[in-house]
């Protein structure tokens, strides 16, 4: 199939999970209940997918309240209690982080629960994203390694053994979520690529990496502003990410400033090409997302295609992710009638 359809990985939480301060209070001690809602939200972010024609689903991040740190929540070592202030992406804004004091291990399986519902409730192919090991370690404090390349690659072990077991649960996909890549970029070289590659050793199933600029808070958009007419910062890494075992390569494409011809150095990737934007409330047209598509096959075989998110869509309005979803879906199928 010609330009099969996925997504970054989030979509926006319902109303009734996404405020669990006010509809959750009642029950904040019954947590079976709040268990029983984050199996409901994931079940229907697999149809809301379905029902748009996306291909290769996700659980949509329903059980997780941040792309990091619920990965984070079932590992030994970290103290949550006592968060401090940080700086995340070269300092781009601050943040309350927990802290990393003392080895770090599994305490067990960390996202069974949300893959297995969502294979059990779908016969598509299914994704799941998880953190990588630069923008971990870019999004919480040491205050035991002592140095961030070992406490990286300690972050990829515990990554690889859940990525393996997600595998066995049925995930097609595994997508390792890295926006740090564009921040650090010698250090990407140097030894980003390669714990990337530890978090992905010994998969058989397909294996990602998603790359972008930020989205959804304001110090994202006011530092992108300062880049200038064209992002040229993934020119220093496409090299050495095509070089490495990663299979595919998910980045935005649709109203970036990332010249598209920058994908020509991922020659020997998968591009997840990024179709919708999810930094505005516009929703796109089939036409637009066939636009796009058009645009980044002067670079990129077809064959080598899948349409995407430019990122994830947790931050957005409900009915606007759905109506993008919907045009995700209807462009990718005009643009198979299109181009064959």
């Amino acid at each position: 199939m010609l330009f099969p359809t996925t997504i970054a990985g989030s979509l926006p939480k319902p109303e009734w999970l996404a405020e669990p301060n006010v509809l959750w209070a009642p029950w904040k001690s019954a947590g079976a209940e709040l268990e029983r809602a984050k199996r409901d939200a994931t079940m229907l972010a697999v149809k809301l997918q379905e029902d748009a024609g996306v291909d290769i689903v996700t659980e949509g991040e329903q059980a997780r309240q941040h792309f990091v740190h619920g990965f984070l929540a079932n590992i030994e070592g970290i103290d949550f209690a006592h968060k401090v202030e940080m700086g995340i992406r070269k300092d781009r804004y601050k943040a309350m982080v927990p802290q990393v004091v003392a080895p770090l291990k599994l305490k067990g399986r960390v996202h069974a629960d949300e893959a297995r519902i969502a294979r059990t409730h779908t016969s598509h192919q299914l994704k799941f994203t998880l953190p990588g090991p630069m923008t971990i370690i870019d999004t919480i404090a040491d205050q035991y390694y002592g140095d961030r390349v070992k406490m990286a690659f300690a972050f990829a072990e515990l990554l690889n053994e859940e990525a393996k077991a997600l595998q066995a649960d049925g995930v097609d996909v595994i997508q390792f979520d890295e926006p740090a890549f564009n921040v650090y970029m010698d250090e990407v070289s140097d030894w980003g690529i390669k714990a990337l590659e530890r978090a992905a050793e010994g998969l058989t199933c397909a294996t990602a990496v998603h790359i972008c600029y930020g989205y959804g808070i304001k110090a994202n958009t006011d530092w992108k502003q300062t880049l200038g007419s064209e992002w040229r910062q993934y020119e220093d890494i496409f090299p050495a990410i095509d070089a490495s075992s990663i299979q595919q390569v998910a980045i935005e494409c649709r109203n970036s400033k990332v010249p598209l011809e920058l994908l020509a150095l991922l020659k020997g990737k998968i591009v997840q090409a990024g179709v919708i934007d999810v930094a505005s409330d516009v929703v796109e047209t089939a036409e637009d997302v066939v636009n796009t598509i058009e645009a980044v096959m002067k670079h990129v075989p077809a064959s080598n295609i899948v349409a995407t998110t430019n990122c994830g869509m947790a931050p957005m309005h409900r009915d606007i992710a759905e109506a993008k979803l919907m045009a995700l879906g209807a462009g990718a199928k005009l643009a198979r009638q299109r181009f064959g």
